[in-house]
Parts: C-alpha cells; sequence; structure tokens
C-alpha cells in the first residue's frame, strides 16, 4: 500500500484533502451553528461562472472562481443587511445566473473544456502543485481571519443582536463570514466539485454537533472526519477506480449515519439505566 504515496499526484492529493478537510472543519462549524448551509451551496454554483470565465480568458480557472465567489459573497451580505433581503431569495437568484453565466461562457471560449467534469464534480488525482500552492495560501489566509475575528465571529452565530448592542462590526462580520465560506469553495472546488462542494463543507460539521456543544471541540472533531473521510475516500476510488469526489462524500456521509445511530443507541441505554436505576 505505502508504494501509493511514491507518485506525486497521489501526495498532492492527501496534501489537498488534508488542507480541504481543516478549512471544512473550521468553517463548516460555523455554517451549520449559524444556519447558512444553503448559502454554500448558492455560491458553489455561482462559482461556476468564474470557472466559465477562466476558460474564455484562458487563465487558471480558480483565480476566476475566487474573485466571482468573493463578489456573490459580498453582494448576499450587502443585500441582506442594506436592501433587507432574504438570503434564500438572494441565493437563488444567484444560483442561476452563476450557471447561465457559465455556461455562456463556456460557449463563447475557444476549444473544448477538457477539464470542466473535474471541476463539476470534483478529481482530487487531478491537483497540480500549483493548484496546491493556490490552496494553501487560501487556507493559511482563512485560518488568520479565523483567528483574528474569533470572538466577533462566536458572537455573529451565537447572539448577533447582543453584538451590536456591544458595538461589535456585526454587519462587516456577516461579510467576512461569507467571504471565508466562498474561499473555502475555492479551496474545495478541484476535490469534490461545484455540485458536491456543500457535502464537505456541512456533512463533518454536522457529525461533530451529535456530540458536542463546544465549538472548539466541535472544529477540532470536525477536522478529524474530514480528514478520515478525504483519506479513506481517496484510497477507495483509487484501488476502486471510482471517482474520488463522489467516494470522499459518500464516506463522510457514512461516517455521519455511524455515529447518528451510536449517539441513539447512547441514549437509549443512557435512559435504560435511569430507568432501572
Amino acid at each position: 500500500m505505502f508504494e501509493l504515496f511514491s507518485y506525486t499526484f497521489i501526495q498532492n492529493a492527501f496534501m489537498a484533502g488534508v488542507l480541504a478537510s481543516v478549512i471544512c472543519g473550521i468553517i463548516g462549524v460555523f455554517v451549520i451553528l449559524k444556519r447558512i448551509v444553503f448559502i454554500s451551496g448558492g455560491l458553489a454554483h455561482f462559482s461556476f461562472s468564474g470557472i466559465g470565465f477562466g476558460y474564455l480568458i484562458e487563465v487558471n480557472p480558480m483565480f476566476p472562481t475566487l474573485v466571482f465567489s468573493l463578489i456573490a459573497a459580498v453582494a448576499i451580505g450587502l443585500l441582506k443587511k442594506r436592501v433587507n433581503m432574504q438570503e434564500d431569495s438572494t441565493i437563488g437568484m444567484l444560483w442561476a445566473v452563476g450557471m447561465a453565466l457559465g455556461i455562456l461562457f463556456i460557449g463563447l471560449s475557444k476549444g473544448y473544456a477538457v477539464d470542466l467534469f473535474s471541476y463539476l464534480f470534483g478529481n482530487i488525482l487531478a491537483v497540480t502543485t500549483r493548484d496546491l500552492t493556490i490552496m494553501a495560501v487560501l487556507s493559511a489566509l482563512i485560518l488568520v481571519i479565523v483567528v483574528f475575528l474569533y470572538k466577533e465571529l462566536l458572537l455573529l452565530t451565537f447572539d448577533e443582536k447582543y453584538g451590536e448592542v456591544v458595538g461589535a462590526p456585526m454587519d462587516a462580520t456577516y461579510i467576512t463570514l461569507l467571504c471565508l465560506i466562498a474561499l473555502s469553495i475555492v479551496v474545495m472546488i478541484k476535490i469534490v466539485g461545484v455540485i458536491l462542494v456543500i457535502a464537505l463543507l456541512t456533512i463533518p460539521a454536522s457529525a461533530s454537533k451529535l456530540f458536542s456543544d463546544n465549538i472548539k471541540t466541535m472544529i477540532l472533531v470536525s477536522i478529524t472526519i474530514g480528514i478520515f473521510s478525504s483519506c479513506a475516500g481517496l484510497m477507495i476510488s483509487y484501488y476502486a477506480d471510482l471517482a474520488s469526489g463522489a467516494t470522499i462524500v459518500l464516506v463522510s456521509g457514512l461516517v455521519f449515519s455511524i455515529l447518528s445511530i451510536a449517539r441513539y443507541v447512547r441514549e437509549r441505554v443512557a435512559e435504560k439505566r435511569m430507568v432501572m436505576g
């Protein structure tokens, strides 16, 4: 099995999986607790316009995807705070417009978009050293911002009204959180693709919530589940010749199911002991 790691593309794939798992473990917990899961799906689908624009101007799609995702994140935040539009309405529009723009840009581009399938459904085995460098830089940026704004993010997540009363910049923090989600999507898009990105961002965090209400513990558990799912899914997909992104998501879903059953059994056993005691 260890000869597998002699290949550079396999090394890149595992490193990409670890990076994505760390970021998903952190940002995903805030997404779950803030109950803005739908946003990750909307931003992911709007990012498709950036992918299409990258093909149109013949540059690495990750760069325009980053720009388009951040624009969408800021737009969602501003429309909710300034225009008082609901997030689901805004996301629904961005979802449709983003996909439409992506299709339009790809149609106008020269040649055939050979890598388009990997951006839609993910292919962690296709992550290059250049992609890995971009992911590492974005991951470091996300970590620095989260550490710097940790208290504000806690206020936003648990008691936004109190944060406003004490003078914390809740509007700016909310938009920053959306931008962090957008950055996370760019980090993950080569691994699981636009279609499945919401799963990797939410499943590990949801699983961690089954066993703890402490946010730091949730983050650590979420990261651990993400790394396990990425590594296990990658190895299964390699040896079974399956789609890597889909396999990673399915492993993550299986872990969530097992943990859900374990929690249910534990609660039933505890109730039975209370009745008997």
